[in-house]
């Protein structure tokens, strides 16, 4: 069965129908590809006969874009070979562009990266009116670029500098911000108007031809050596660098395959285009990011860590007990997906305080048009803000988001849980307390599980699950279901103290207040941060957190490491964090004042006297970037490397999504664990082992990392 529907009609309208047999989507694989090849030459051979051409999809979306099982395998002994297979596909798609009639697509459903390009080798573009539809080249997002023409055809469409926001940053759009944009050409309200918009277009237009294949084509907005665009042109690659920190080569290869490819005839430009998509093909980079944000991530979202014969819960009442930022925020996410919410706190007004929160970010979503105010009600409507414990009566879940004190935590359990449904579950928000130790202030152990969201709760992906030791699979199943109910990415680790994220968060903001105790530059301590691939630098985070709140989390493990019998071993940044709050007054962020100043106008800077603290004057010159770098990469995943070796993970791909959504680890590595596999384990414990020599022993590679670079073996 050919995967394209070949149906020449009475009327000599051709319609082309993409139906990948055995798939729910519509990719481009070899068997798209053998069957495009057959559908040419056909149309060729039929092309008196045919006045024109539709094409269409069987599936519910239009066209899923690249097989990514096949982009990924792609070796560098492979490029040449996969240049000519890329140059083939394109080669189909321009014969049907250059065959002199009219062709359109008529676009059922979402068409993103491959799909859209099919699209744009047409002549003209109808998609149905429906918000749910995206269109947009979002390659980029796992390193790679459009391969399928994209870089060369949507600027000669729109002009370059509109097409920027698409091809390098991936931006998605709904069918009427695509045709306000120019990328498509029509809208239809059904899928009858859909083909009869098509048809219409191939009577009006008997013959057809691309305007960048006509004599005297102007690129819209200006050529890149026209003066004005030529200026724009001159600082882009500046301003790239300054967004990557240079380390995400898609972007520079999007600007290098539009810019170059848009000076020559569109062939060329085409050619162009195929080796930078190879290049990244083949590139680390895009291995990375592919392996964990494609194939990892939706094996997660798929429930590989969801333990199965579980049936699948669904949630309609849930408590969230205290109403401070990550309280106000969870009620927020779950009353957007349709969940009634009880928001409880000591009194009413901070409860209407929390709900205030949620009113804040729908009246944004009302002044962006993303939202009606009647959708805006009914989200509001939700939330009952209260003072009283038997408003929480029915609730099949209550969440508590208290300050983080084992005795508070304890209190507030004991007097929501009874007001649960039967075999209701109660979950802690705690970031680093053991939820087996909170656990004991349950009646029902086997319900109690760690549910970690993290802060902004609205933008975060993230929910870190906590199993404790009686926590019961159904439990575990169940908030995972809740978790996906809500739109999050959930995953599964085992209890221990900071459990995976806060613990490896710790180790990040530790070796960044360290590097400061040695005598390191600040500023230099932050561009490494970032220069590493991490969002912020590791003191402007410190801040966000509150030096006054790692005290308090420092104490509280300090207490239950002792009390269990145990030795508490100080970190080096410890002292510089007592210093600020002790000696200082600087707390951080929400005081006002931390390692950075807070003006009330104009942007935070570093606090000057830090320099004249703890900046060694001798030694701060001779500190070695890559140092620095290095050892805010290499101590978070040995740490990560930890937690498997103490089994609180419990897979790898918890591990790199985690890292990457709950800690910002540097998206381009892949994770915290795919750092260590892409850099080399033998490579990785060498140079582990050289940071330890230098800065201390929390740089030793853990057993289980050395065995592994022992025989060679990647994590898996």
């Amino acid at each position: 069965m050919s995967a394209i529907r070949y149906d020449l009609g009475a009327d000599q309208i051709l319609t082309l129908t993409i139906d990948m047999p055995g798939q729910s989507a519509n990719t481009m694989n070899a068997a798209f590809r053998d069957a495009l090849t057959e559908t040419v030459e056909r149309v060729r051979a039929d092309l008196d006969g045919i006045r024109g051409i539709i094409i269409a999809s069987a599936k519910k979306t239009f066209f899923a874009g690249g097989d990514l099982n096949e982009l990924h395998q792609v070796t560098r002994d492979q490029a040449r070979e996969f240049e000519a297979m890329v140059d083939g596909l394109k080669g189909s798609m321009r014969a049907l562009e250059t065959c002199g009639k009219p062709v359109v697509a008529a676009i059922n459903g979402t068409a993103l990266g491959g799909g859209l390009e099919i699209a744009l080798a047409c002549h003209h573009r109808v998609v149905l009116d429906d918000d749910r539809i995206q269109l947009g080249l979002p390659e980029v997002t796992l390193g790679l670029l459009p391969g399928g023409g994209g870089t060369q055809r949507l600027p000669r469409m729109i002009g370059l500098e509109a097409a920027f926001p698409y091809l390098m940053e991936g931006k998605k759009v709904a069918p009427k911000a695509a045709l306000k944009a120019g990328i498509v050409d029509d809208l239809a309200t059904s899928a009858d108007e859909l083909i009869s918009k098509a048809r219409a277009f191939i009577d009006a237009n008997p013959s057809c031809q691309q305007p960048w294949d006509k004599k005297g084509f102007k690129l819209p907005g200006g050529a890149p050596h026209h003066p004005a665009m030529a200026q724009k042109l001159a600082i882009a690659p500046a301003m790239l660098k300054q967004k990557t920190k240079g380390c995400y080569p898609a972007p520079e290869r999007i600007l290098s395959a539009a810019v170059e490819g848009c000076q020559v005839d569109f062939d060329n430009g085409s050619r162009i285009e195929t080796r930078y998509f190879a290049e990244l093909v083949i590139g680390q980079v895009a291995k990375n990011m592919t392996g964990t944000f494609w194939f990892q991530l939706n094996a997660i979202k798929a429930g590989g860590s969801r333990p199965q014969g579980v049936d699948q819960a669904r949630f309609s009442k849930v408590g969230i007990l205290g109403a401070g930022m990550m309280g106000a925020g969870i009620a927020y996410a779950t009353a957007t997906r349709g969940i009634e919410v009880v928001l409880k706190d000591v009194s009413a007004e901070n409860a209407e305080k929390g709900k205030g929160y949620s009113e804040q970010l729908l009246a944004k979503k009302v002044s962006r048009k993303r939202m009606t105010e009647d959708q805006k009600a009914e989200v509001l409507e939700r939330i009952t803000a209260t003072a009283a414990a038997d408003d929480l009566a029915g609730c099949d879940l209550i969440i508590e988001a208290v300050f983080e004190d084992s005795d508070l935590k304890a209190k507030v359990t004991q007097e929501a849980e009874p007001r649960l449904i039967d075999n209701g579950i109660f979950a802690s928000n705690t970031s680093t307390i053991p939820i087996t130790q909170l656990a004991e202030a349950s009646g029902k152990p086997e319900n109690f599980i760690g549910l970690h969201f993290f802060s902004p709760v609205d933008k975060m992906q993230l929910v870190e699950i906590i199993v404790g030791e009686k926590t019961s699979d159904d439990t575990l199943a169940r908030a995972f279901d809740y978790v996906l109910q809500i739109g999050k990415i959930p995953i599964v680790v085992n209890d221990s103290r900071g459990f995976f994220t806060s613990r490896v968060f710790g180790t990040f903001v530790n070796e960044g207040i360290a590097m400061l105790a040695e005598g390191v530059h600040p500023s230099s301590i932050e561009n490494a941060g970032v220069l590493a691939g991490m969002p912020v630098g590791p003191l402007a985070i410190s801040d966000e957190v509150s030096l006054t709140l790692m005290q308090h989390i420092r104490a509280q493990s300090r207490k239950d490491t002792e009390a269990a019998g145990g030795t508490w071993v100080p970190h080096p940044a410890e002292a510089v964090i007592d210093q600020m709050v002790e000696n200082q007054g600087r707390k951080g962020k929400a005081a006002g004042a931390g390692f950075y100043e807070y003006p009330e106008k104009g942007k935070k800077f570093l606090w000057p006297q830090l320099e004249k603290l703890f900046v060694d004057q001798e030694k701060a010159p001779q500190v070695r970037l890559q140092d620095l770098k290095d050892r805010i990469l290499f101590i978070q995943a040995i740490e990560t490397v930890r937690c498997l070796e103490e089994d609180v993970l419990r897979s790898i791909e918890d591990a790199n999504i985690g890292s990457i959504f709950g800690i910002g680890y540097a998206p381009w590595t892949g994770g915290a664990i795919q750092f260590i596999n892409q850099y080399g384990l033998r490579d990785f414990v060498k140079r582990a082992r050289e940071l330890a020599e230098q800065y201390g022993d929390r740089f030793s590679p853990p057993a289980l990392l050395a065995e592994k670079a022992e025989s060679n073996t990647p994590f898996k």
